[in-house]
């Protein structure tokens, strides 16, 4: 019996902070996150940030030029082996300049997998996420289980951007990229022995 051997190399996972929006709460929710997945061997973290990544509103037909905000974001997301998404909720959905940066890309997504952490009002952005999963699976992306949900957010930070439950956030953190690590091995594994094909 012949066995493949597993890559080891750390899980390139890609966050992408996705609201735009002046005095957004989502920089303290993304660098809390953020230090939760640098404590980790097994991934190393790239993270995106809309708001200073220049992505224009307007998408072009296939043969027009690609801008340079687009092509220079799609080596890092086709480097990828893993997303999270940090949202807020507008109006029971996502903000537009993630769907944006959703739509000019498409290969770079397919067969990996996504996990989403949201915040808000009392909903805590899980409308968003629910959206989110069936824009994903459009992408052929498997968006994961688990999710990291701050309801009423900006009680549940102190003055430091901490969260005040720690143990509750950092257990709800780990549960959600234990299982997005499960999934970025098993998908990178199945892509490099076949190429993911429609």
């Amino acid at each position: 019996m012949t066995f493949t051997t597993p890559h080891t190399a750390p899980l390139r996972t890609v966050m992408i902070i996705s609201s735009t929006r002046k005095g957004r709460f989502g920089s303290t929710v993304a660098r809390w996150f953020a230090e939760q997945a640098g404590q980790r061997t097994d991934m190393t973290l790239d993270v995106i940030d809309l708001s200073t990544a220049g992505l224009p509103d307007t998408l072009v037909d296939d043969d027009d030029d690609v801008p340079e905000p687009v092509r220079a974001l799609t080596p890092r997301l086709a480097a990828a082996d893993a997303f999270v998404i940090v949202t807020p909720e507008y109006n029971h959905s996502f903000p537009a300049p993630l769907k944006t940066a959703i739509d000019w890309f498409v290969d770079e997504w397919r067969a990996k997998p996504v996990g989403l952490v949201s915040y808000g009002g009392r909903a805590g952005g899980l409308r968003a996420v629910e959206q989110l999963r069936l824009v994903f699976a459009a992408l052929h992306a498997t968006t994961v289980r688990e999710t990291v949900s701050f309801h009423n957010c900006r009680d549940k930070f102190d003055d430091a951007g901490r969260p005040i439950d720690a143990a509750g956030c950092d257990a709800a953190a780990k549960s959600l990229l234990d299982q997005l690590a499960w999934w970025a091995h098993a998908l990178r594994d199945a892509r490099a022995t076949r190429p993911y094909g429609l």
